[in-house]
């Protein structure tokens, strides 16, 4: 992955790349993880898994996946490209060569710069794709609060009012213009604070494992990593990060799905106290094997997808 060259947007594209696979390969664990971790109503992953397949077809799980496919590979592109560079940067200014490899302090700092640059680009993003696959669950509960308002002084039958299969935004264009018009631009942005607390640390145990497991499973300093190195080491890499950041994801999911017509919480704080008091500590690792599951797959593509896409353009 060193070149001379401090700077390279090779770097961007191959992420670019990689994000892509990755979307089309974990949303749909994605969209069972939000729905445990916000929603209501489903007992374990599985029992979400059929309610979603029962209710709503295969298409329910790729619910809010345009935006996202969009969207996550510009992110990803900015991640990877950042990260690369700014190990490039770092070995220059102390070792005199950006190609000499980072050590594990360099390499710590890159990943929270990395994880602290995301929070940027990648709040915005989930929550357009929280809310999207979401919605229906927020309409069907505000349908019912105005049903259960209309029948105590009306002869309107409850379930002419109840449609749970109305959406409640168009698309990822109409989400981002009704939480703007709803909440202004900090909208779009409810949930940031969560989000540093997740991808500091989350990327720093996504990189730093990579690291470690390629460096595990290569023959020798001077070869090349096989395919099924890079592809085992990114998904257990994914693993780790995903399960560990699980309790910081649980908060942002819930402030981010918390549309401000049914506003429940106040900010991080009132989330963790609310959220402990009513449904207990399990409540923060809620997820978590769907996250175990789902960040392998979709990590082992990413990088994969990254390095090869990578060996390609520096054939040339």
């Amino acid at each position: 992955m060193q070149t001379s060259k401090s700077f390279r947007m090779d770097d961007f594209i191959a992420g670019l790349i990689g994000g892509a696979s990755s979307v089309v390969v974990g949303h749909p664990l994605d969209t069972v993880k939000t729905r445990l971790q916000a929603g209501k109503g489903y007992k374990n992953m599985l029992h979400c898994i059929l309610t979603i397949y029962r209710k709503e077809t295969v298409m329910g799980f790729f619910k809010g996946m345009s935006f996202p496919l969009a969207s996550i590979t510009v992110y990803n592109s900015v991640v990877f490209g950042f990260f690369s560079n700014t190990q490039r940067l770092i070995s220059k200014y102390r070792y005199g060569d950006g190609r000499h490899p980072c050590g594990m302090m360099d390499l710590t700092l890159v990943s929270m710069l990395t994880g602290l640059m995301s929070v940027g680009l990648g709040a915005p993003v989930d929550l357009v794709k929280i809310r999207l696959q979401m919605q229906t669950q927020m309409v069907l509960a505000e349908n019912l609060n105005l049903a259960g308002s209309l029948s105590s002084g009306s002869n309107m039958p409850l379930r002419s009012i109840a449609m749970p299969s109305q959406s409640l935004y168009r698309g990822p264009i109409h989400c981002i213009s009704s939480t703007l018009q709803a909440e202004g631009l900090q909208g779009l942005y409810r949930g940031a604070g969560a989000m540093i607390l997740r991808d500091v640390p989350g990327y720093t145990l996504y990189f730093i494992p990579y690291t470690l497991f390629c460096n595990l499973l290569k023959p020798d300093a001077s070869s090349n990593l096989h395919p099924g190195a890079i592809w085992l080491a990114g998904g257990l890499a994914g693993s780790i990060s995903w399960v560990t950041a699980t309790p910081a994801d649980v908060v942002k999911s819930r402030l981010q799905a918390d549309a401000a017509l049914q506003r429940k919480y106040k900010g991080i704080v009132h989330c963790i106290v609310h959220s402990y008091r009513t449904e207990g500590a399990q409540v923060f690792f809620r997820g978590a094997s769907v996250n175990a599951i789902r960040g392998f797959p979709m990590s082992s593509t990413m990088f994969l997808t990254y390095e090869l896409s990578l060996q390609f353009f520096r054939s040339f």
